[in-house]
């Protein structure tokens, strides 16, 4: 039938994005000023209808993304690329989708611009006329205070994007769209370099997580996760300078990318030998990172602004969650208490990341699937968690091992979390309750149609060519 073909998939994605830009336009992330007639507030009742809509849509795309996965395993489906294309096109003049946060990056550019401390200070220091006031209006709440956790990489281009626009709502947001793009881009490039076909493609950059929060809501992990898988590539085919520099600037721009310098160094050691793993590496690392933040003026602010989002609950921190509900049975305040849960939750991340290095070093684990499950229990363990940031390791399970049990997994968990957030950005709890069923589809489906368990997996020797110049 049409409707299950890998063509009847495309196009059934391509109208699932249509419906979810169009509801997008009345109950996306509207600017509260500076939007224009187009992306102006609209009433409450044409907000429901387009939050409908676009949940229509949302839900047509995973169904389209998920057969076509299953195709895709099968052997009986291909062209990714041109899929991509159909889906991801609707959502290039879309506003902003599910989050509110790209006002807060044309805000903190504006802030650079206008020689304001963006690790000291948040948006609300911007005061009326002056560049990015119009953007800052429009941040979050638990943001408008905070300072920026992202690295001067990011700051550079957003402070870019703020001087060639002047801070106008609209053409900023459409010109970080283009560094969206670009960031998919480069994360096609990276994924395709490890020549795991098509299939990747539909785990790391077919996902609807990264379509709906990375090209719909501009969230800068996807440029990130494409800096970071890029130099991991160019660490695998021997290029270890250059890999280790595109490393370094996605530590720039998040800094949870440092994570993979770590996995360049293992990869580094077993070809060259441990003592050069371990120095070389994150030594020009290092050079870029002293260099971007001298370059940006904004000097070495970002060292301690790292922790500032780990104040703000998210329901998604398994340890932010168990340290509250601990905290509320045996103290009158339960936020020391949370503070020790999430200390500890990172301490385990810490000592996972490093086993998993270990094990790569020792061969027993491909180095590039070491690093995605690394990020998975970074984001697991983290005090603070949102749904785009299991992306962060999802495209480095996917670039060596989508058709595997891992990959099968992180598909299911990819296609209930993107509906814990609402278009305009909002938590409510039925986007919990519409995960919720979505995991248990999952569920059912990896009964029925298991991959391999042993494709890549932690039992495995390295399962690509991870190892080889």
């Amino acid at each position: 039938m049409w409707v299950v073909s890998g063509s009847g998939c495309r196009w059934l994605g391509a109208g699932g994005a249509l419906a979810v830009t169009v509801g997008g336009y009345a109950a996306g992330a509207l600017p509260v000023v500076g939007g224009g007639a187009l992306w102006a507030p609209r009433g409450s009742a044409t907000e429901t209808a387009g939050a409908v809509l676009a949940a229509l849509g949302l839900t047509v795309l995973v169904a389209a993304w998920w057969r076509y996965g299953v195709l895709l395993a099968r052997g009986a489906a291909g062209g990714a690329l041109g899929t991509l294309a159909a889906w991801g096109a609707p959502l290039l003049l879309a506003p902003p989708l599910h989050s509110a946060d790209v006002y807060s990056y044309v805000a903190q550019g504006a802030m650079v611009l206008e020689g304001y401390d963006v690790y000291g200070a948040g948006p609300s220091v911007l005061g009326p006329g002056e560049l990015g006031a119009d953007a800052a209006a429009s941040v979050g709440g638990n943001w408008t205070d905070t300072p920026a956790p992202y690295g001067p990489v990011f700051l550079l281009l957003a402070e870019a994007v703020v001087k060639l626009t002047g801070g106008a709502v609209v053409p900023a947001v459409l010109l970080l769209r283009l560094l969206a793009v670009a960031a998919v881009a480069l994360l096609v490039w990276a994924v395709r370099g490890f020549g795991k076909g098509d299939g990747a493609l539909w785990l790391a950059v077919l996902n609807p997580l990264l379509l709906v929060h990375v090209v719909g809501g501009l969230h800068n992990d996807g440029l990130m996760a494409g800096l970071m898988l890029g130099g991991v590539l160019l660490a695998v085919r021997g290029r270890w300078v250059l890999g280790s520099v595109l490393v370094g600037c996605a530590v720039m721009v998040k800094s949870p990318a440092a994570v993979a310098l770590l996995f360049v160094a293992v990869i580094v050691a077993r070809r060259d030998g441990l003592l050069k793993g371990l120095v070389l590496p994150p030594a020009v690392a290092g050079a870029v990172a002293a260099g971007a933040s001298l370059l940006a003026g904004t000097g070495f602010g970002w060292l301690r602004t790292q922790s500032v989002a780990g104040a703000i609950h998210t329901p998604l921190s398994l340890t932010s969650d168990l340290g509250l509900a601990l905290g509320t049975l045996v103290a009158d305040d339960p936020e020391p208490v949370k503070a020790v849960v999430q200390k500890l939750g990172l301490l385990a991340a810490a000592v996972i990341v490093c086993l998993l290095a270990w094990r790569a070093y020792r061969g027993r684990v491909d180095p590039v699937l070491g690093l995605g499950y690394a990020l998975v229990a970074l984001v697991v363990l983290s005090p603070m968690v949102q749904p785009w940031y299991l992306l962060w390791g999802t495209v480095a399970v996917a670039a060596v091992a989508w058709h595997s049990r891992a990959g099968q997994l992180l598909a299911v968990v990819s296609a209930a979390l993107v509906y814990e957030t609402q278009p305009a950005g909002h938590t409510p709890w039925y986007g919990f309750a519409a995960a919720g069923v979505v995991l248990a589809l999952g569920a059912v489906w990896l009964r029925r149609d298991r991959w391999p368990a042993g494709a890549g997996g932690l039992s495995g020797r390295p399962a690509g060519s991870a190892l080889r110049a």
